[in-house]
C-alpha cells in the first residue's frame, strides 16, 4: 500500500496511516479491529498463474458431465447448468436467475475480470479501464457461491443415498479444484498491487487539512479529501467509484430490506420447498424436514450445518442487523467495537443460507424420471431465496460508520 496516502477504516471511519509491513504482516484497525492490508509484495504472479488455472477449471466444470442419477436401469446425467434450466422451464425463473448468477455467472465473471486486469499488469501496461474492472471483480465477492453450492452437492448426495445411485462426473472434479484455486488465488492477491499501480494525481496525495471533509472510497479505501473529490457529484481519483461521506439513505434502505426479509422469513419457513414424487406418492418437505431427514439417517453432523446455514443464520442475522439498527438510531455509545463485530459476522455469513437453494436445484436437475421419480421446486424456495438476498442486501446497505457516529466517535485523524 502506497504510504504517501492516507486511508480511512471502512468499518469505523477512522483516518490513519499505516506502518511498514514485514512480508506477511497484517495491520488491523486500532479503534475497530478491522483487518485494513496484509503485506503480500510478490502476489502479481501467484494470483495471475492460478486465475489462468481457475478459467481453464471454469471451462471444464461447465463442458462435462457433473453428476449422473441411476436408478431402476434409468439415467439421468446432467451438467452445471442443468438445475438452473430446469428451474426456468418449470417456471421459477426467479430460483433459475439467482442459482445461475451466484455458481455460474459471477464467478465465470470474477475470473475474466480478473484476467484481464493481472495480465496488463504483468505486461506493464495501466489501460485506462483497469481499476474499473478491478473494481467490479471486488464487488462480486459476495456473490460468488461455488463453495455453498458444493456443500448442496454433499447435501443432495446424502438424501439420495437410498434412492439411487450416485456417479460423479469430470466436471465435478474440475468444480472442486476450482473452488479451491479461486480462494487461493482471491488470498494470493494483494488488491494494493493493483491499486498502487495506478497512477494518483498530486493533489489526491495530499493529507485532508484539519477539519476539512474526507470521503473514504468503499472500493480502493483511498481517503479522498472533499477538494480533491470535487462536487457536487465526487468520485474517487484512483478508481472512479461515487464517493459518499456514509452510505446514502443506509438506515432507511436497511431497514426497508430487513423488514421486508422478516415477512418473507414466515412463508420461507411453513411452505415446502421442494416435492418428490416417488412411485405415484408425493412428499413435500420443508427446510425444517429436511433437518429432520438428515438426523434420521444419522447424518447428524450434515443436519447440524444446514440448520445453522438455513434457519438459524438467517434469524440471526435479521435480529442482530434490527439491534445495529435500533442501537444507531437511538444514539447509542455502547460497546461500539463488539457492534462493529457483530455486523462483520452478518456480512460475512449470510451467503451460507443459499444452501437450501442450491440442494433443490441439484435434485430438481438430478431427479428427472417421469413417474418413477421426480423432484420439483415449491413455492417455500422462492420465499427462502428472497430472504437470502434480501439480508445478504440489508448488509451491504448498512454503514457500520453509523455505530461510531453515534458513539461520538466518527470523525477520527491519525
Amino acid at each position: 500500500m502506497a504510504r504517501d496516502a492516507v486511508t480511512q477504516c471502512h468499518e469505523c471511519g477512522l483516518l490513519q496511516r499505516i506502518p511498514t509491513l514485514p512480508v506477511g504482516g497484517l495491520a488491523r484497525c486500532p479503534r475497530c479491529g478491522c483487518k485494513l492490508h496484509r503485506h503480500r509484495p510478490d502476489s502479481l504472479e501467484p494470483a495471475l498463474a492460478l486465475t489462468v488455472a481457475g478459467v481453464v477449471l471454469f471451462l471444464v466444470a461447465n463442458s462435462f458431465p457433473f453428476l449422473s442419477f441411476e436408478m431402476q436401469g434409468q439415467t439421468t446425467e446432467t451438467t452445471l447448468a442443468t438445475g438452473v434450466l430446469d428451474l426456468y422451464a418449470a417456471g421459477r425463473w426467479e430460483l433459475a436467475a439467482l442459482v445461475g448468477f451466484t455458481s455460474i455467472l459471477a464467478p465465470g465473471l470474477q475470473l475474466a475480470l480478473l484476467l484481464a486486469v493481472l495480465v496488463p499488469l504483468k505486461l506493464g501496461r495501466l489501460p485506462a479501464w483497469l481499476a474499473g474492472l478491478f473494481r467490479y471483480a471486488r464487488t462480486l465477492d459476495p456473490w460468488g457461491m461455488m463453495d455453498v453450492f458444493m456443500l448442496g452437492i454433499l447435501v443432495a448426495v446424502v438424501k439420495l443415498s437410498d434412492m439411487a445411485t450416485l456417479v460423479p462426473g469430470t466436471a465435478l472434479f474440475a468444480f472442486v479444484v476450482l473452488i479451491l484455486v479461486l480462494a487461493w488465488a482471491q488470498a494470493a492477491l494483494d488488491p494494493d498491487i493493483v491499486w498502487s499501480a495506478i497512477p494518483l494525481p498530486d493533489a489526491a496525495r495530499r493529507p485532508p487539512h484539519p477539519g476539512e471533509l474526507v470521503y473514504g472510497c468503499p472500493a480502493c479505501e483511498l481517503a479522498v479529501p472533499a477538494g480533491v473529490a470535487g462536487s457536487p457529484h465526487p468520485a474517487c481519483p484512483r478508481c472512479g467509484e461515487a464517493l459518499h461521506r456514509r452510505k446514502p439513505q443506509s438506515l432507511q434502505r436497511t431497514w426497508a430490506l430487513v423488514l421486508a426479509a422478516i415477512l418473507l422469513y414466515i412463508p420461507a419457513n411453513l411452505y415446502p420447498i421442494m416435492a418428490v414424487t416417488s412411485l405415484g406418492q408425493t412428499q413435500a418437505d420443508t427446510i425444517l424436514s429436511g433437518v429432520v431427514y438428515l438426523l434420521h439417517h444419522g447424518m447428524w453432523p450434515l443436519a447440524l450445518v444446514v440448520f445453522v446455514a438455513s434457519v438459524l443464520v438467517p434469524l440471526l442475522k435479521l435480529v442482530i442487523l434490527v439491534y445495529l439498527l435500533v442501537s444507531v438510531q437511538l444514539g447509542s455509545a455502547w460497546r461500539a467495537r463488539d457492534r462493529t463485530r457483530l455486523y462483520r459476522i452478518t456480512e460475512a455469513v449470510g451467503r451460507w443460507s443459499m444452501v437450501d437453494i442450491f440442494v433443490v436445484t441439484i435434485l430438481v436437475a438430478l431427479v428427472r424420471l417421469g413417474n418413477l421419480a421426480t423432484i420439483e421446486a415449491q413455492p417455500g424456495a422462492v420465499y427462502f431465496a428472497a430472504v437470502v438476498v434480501f439480508t445478504i442486501f440489508a448488509a451491504l446497505a448498512f454503514d457500520p460508520r453509523l455505530i461510531w457516529d453515534a458513539a461520538g466517535q466518527g470523525h477520527g485523524r491519525d
